[in-house]
């Protein structure tokens, strides 16, 4: 029993000597232990410990007794003050982010690259799909909160990219609140038409079956299943299975574009860069995650086309001397 305990039951027991008349000597004297005096006399009642001050023990039983936050703990729960909660950690003052609000809590970010000239048409024979007009094709890539999928991932940013003035046009969403999510999913369904066709990385197996999940669950017209897309990912797993350590799309630009990422945010890293952000922390590392974001897309663009330089490669040198 702390000191503080002892107090109060002492208090105690010199009140109840009090109220029964007894002197000031006798009430401040300590009381016998709870048993037989020895001869024959019956043993003086047991004092029972203030309900108060055994709830203050029960909260601190961790704290080794009498230390100071013991103390305290007990003090609080004796006049019934609460613990005060945890001061939240201050926020950043770095909390910039490119691009412009278009609603509560969502950015849009648009960029131009110049891109070598290319025909007006892409064969897309060497990817299992026909001739489509460039412009038609949008490149599109997701940062998510997760990356085992299910109901309780979302996408907090969708990067698209497309031909537009002899350059590559890369619009970013990015939501900043929760609530914002519907807005960028209605945004990104205005970008497509019935002959968009989507190009992406392992969209079929991911990112398009997450953004169609985002869509049911606000209960908003998924336009993605209607759409032709056109996965890389298969195609080079085709070519390149066993030649390369993997077909991951840092090693196909690597192996096929010459782009060696530096000072990339790895992809596991983009959730918790988010979620930093959305408590108050700074923006830099988010950041980073728009900078890969649009680095994906100007590979994936760049990646088709090496694809089907290296089709065109390859019945040239099957092709017949003529």
């Amino acid at each position: 029993m702390s000191a503080l305990a002892k107090k109060l039951v002492g208090l105690r027991r010199q009140a109840g000597a009090a109220g029964m008349g007894g002197d000031a000597g006798r009430a401040s004297a300590p009381m016998a232990p709870a048993h037989s005096d020895g001869d024959g006399g019956r043993a003086p009642p047991a004092v029972h410990e203030p309900a108060a001050a055994y709830r203050a023990r029960s909260a601190t039983s961790d704290a080794p007794p009498g230390s100071r936050e013991a103390t305290i703990a007990q003090l609080r729960t004796l006049l019934k003050i609460r613990t005060p909660a945890r001061a939240a950690a201050p926020r950043s003052i770095d909390r910039a982010l490119p691009g412009e609000e278009i609603a509560p809590g969502l950015r849009l970010y648009e960029q131009w690259t110049p891109w070598p000239a290319g025909e007006d048409t892409l064969p897309l024979h060497g990817v299992g799909q026909d001739v489509v007009p460039r412009r038609h094709v949008l490149a599109f890539d997701t940062e998510t909160t997760g990356l085992a999928g299910g109901t309780g991932t979302r996408a907090f940013m969708i990067g698209a990219a497309d031909w537009r003035d002899g350059g590559l046009r890369i619009r970013q969403l990015c939501i900043t609140t929760l609530a914002a999510e519907e807005a960028m999913l209605a945004t990104f369904a205005g970008w497509l038409a019935p002959e968009t066709v989507l190009l992406s990385y392992n969209g079929k197996s991911y990112d398009r079956p997450l953004l169609s999940t985002r869509y049911r669950l606000a209960r908003m017209a998924d336009p993605l299943p209607e759409l032709r897309h056109v996965d890389l990912l298969h195609p080079v797993r085709r070519r390149y299975r066993g030649v390369w350590a993997n077909c991951r799309l840092a090693t196909v630009e690597r192996e096929l574009l010459g782009v060696l990422r530096e000072d990339d945010l790895p992809g596991s890293e983009a959730p918790g860069a988010w979620l930093a952000y959305l408590r108050g922390g700074s923006a830099a590392k988010l950041r980073r995650v728009g900078l890969h974001n649009a680095q994906d897309l100007r590979s994936l663009c760049g990646l088709l086309e090496a694809l089907q330089d290296r089709e065109a490669a390859v019945e040239t040198r099957l092709s017949p001397a003529g």
